[in-house]
């Protein structure tokens, strides 16, 4: 019988007005019908975060980033009959992550200049 891990995460999700570095906690969800559209989806959203849950990503991203990947994601997706559903959840503030299983770990973004 296999053990599942329960975790508690602290996770500080910054106010706008606290930024040094304007970055954000981001959350994507989705719902894509097409298999080859998923997979497509999910390998161009590796880019920007880290898979959490099989149509989940996670990310902390500069307003830059954010809107670079908000510009390119129709590029992947198919709204024609309502097929596919993405939700981008922008989390500021303080919170709480409880979790089950494997925590995700982020790696800072480093831009060399």
């Amino acid at each position: 019988m296999s053990q599942l891990s329960f975790d508690d995460e602290d996770y500080y999700f910054q106010i706008a007005e606290e930024l040094e570095d304007d970055k954000q906690f981001i959350l994507i969800i989705y719902d894509i019908v097409d298999n080859k559209r998923r997979v497509k989806f999910a390998k161009f959203l590796e880019g920007y975060g880290k898979r959490v849950q099989k149509s989940a990503f996670e990310a902390m991203l500069s307003s830059q980033r954010y809107e670079k990947m908000v510009r390119e994601i129709p590029k992947y997706i198919e709204l024609k009959d309502n097929e596919d559903n993405v939700r981008i959840y922008r989390i500021t503030g303080k919170g709480k992550v409880t979790s089950w299983g494997t925590v995700p770990e982020f790696e800072e973004e480093i831009i060399l200049i």
